[in-house]
């Protein structure tokens, strides 16, 4: 399992506009640096422009895209993924999450119940065409007490 580190400020973005659009889906792009690990610096939020069914599926414009891309090679930035909401749902991609997914791209999918985060999960398309999670760490907390106390389950 490949490992993704949030700083606490893209964080932060992330699970804000993940609350404050419930109860429809959130979206937006990470950017950061991919070596070794994967390090997400800072996130923007992005229109979701689908017009329907908006609890429970994204849209991004091809102009967002092509911002954020653009926003990449100005801040010497790599576009690193995109994030969205799971209004009431659980943070495991849809199968409609798999038919719009890039190979290079990471997800970060948030689970929000009654406008609140519940879990943050990120994930990676593999060599055969489907979705394998990626570890997330905090960067500000990478001691991760759920992880430790669940091995003792």
């Amino acid at each position: 399992m490949a490992d993704i580190i949030i700083t606490e400020n893209a964080r932060k973005v992330i699970l804000k506009d993940a609350e404050q659009t419930y109860p429809h889906e959130c979206c937006g792009f990470f950017y950061g640096t991919d070596e070794d690990t994967r390090t997400v610096l800072e996130a923007i939020p992005v229109e979701n422009t689908k017009e329907e069914n908006r609890e429970r599926r994204f849209e991004i414009s091809a102009k967002d895209y092509l911002k954020a891309e653009q926003y990449a090679d100005e801040k010497g930035l790599t576009l690193l993924g995109v994030y969205h909401s799971h209004p009431e749902h659980p943070a495991i991609p849809s199968e409609h999450d798999l038919r719009q997914a890039l190979p290079y791209f990471s997800y970060i999918i948030v689970s929000v119940k009654k406008a609140k985060t519940v879990n943050v999960l990120s994930w990676k398309l593999n060599d055969q065409g489907r979705f394998a999670e990626e570890k997330v760490i905090n960067q500000n907390n990478p001691f991760d007490v759920d992880v430790f106390l669940s091995s003792y389950q």
